[in-house]
């Protein structure tokens, strides 16, 4: 990945941020210590490329499911919003509205474009102890490959 100001390190303790999820509930990420944690930032719900690598979330779960992993996807839209789309596409994970502040959490880890006010495509995925392990920022129009969250979440079980 390209260095970019504010990305936590790999190596370094993620930002903790609390979001509420499609349903209006209170996710907070630091509630999830004891077990590996993918945090997926993406432009806009409903949008072609989103759509399409949240789908293949939805479709390749046993990626996730594996090691346990958490994944909390995350985008500047509201949670009425990530509502729809999530029963229009199936998904049975927590989709996270960072809609205000806007672009809070997408700003602590340094996702968040200021002339577009949405989130970059970033993921982040955390160890049991809320370590970022690995990271990724795909520039615009490129979508970011499933295997590689496959070998780093492998990485992470190795560990325990």
């Amino acid at each position: 990945m390209t260095a970019r100001a504010g990305i936590p390190a790999v190596g370094s303790t993620a930002p903790d941020f609390e979001l509420p999820n499609q349903f209006g509930e209170p996710v907070r990420l630091s509630d999830y210590r004891g077990r590996p944690v993918v945090v997926i930032f993406y432009p806009f719900a409903f949008s072609r490329i989103c759509t399409g690598e949240l789908c293949e979330v939805r479709d390749r779960w046993d990626v996730f499911a594996d090691v346990d992993a958490e994944v909390l996807a995350v985008s500047v839209d509201s949670k009425f919003a990530l509502r729809a789309y999530a029963e229009a596409e199936g998904y049975g994970f927590q989709l996270l509205s960072d809609f205000w502040p806007h672009g809070g959490a997408a700003r602590s880890y340094g996702v968040f474009d200021e002339e577009s006010g949405m989130a970059l495509r970033g993921t982040f995925i955390l160890d049991d102890q809320g370590v970022v392990r690995y990271s990724v920022l795909n520039p615009r129009g490129r979508a970011r490959e499933l295997e590689e969250y496959r070998a780093a979440l492998a990485g992470i079980a190795a560990r325990v």
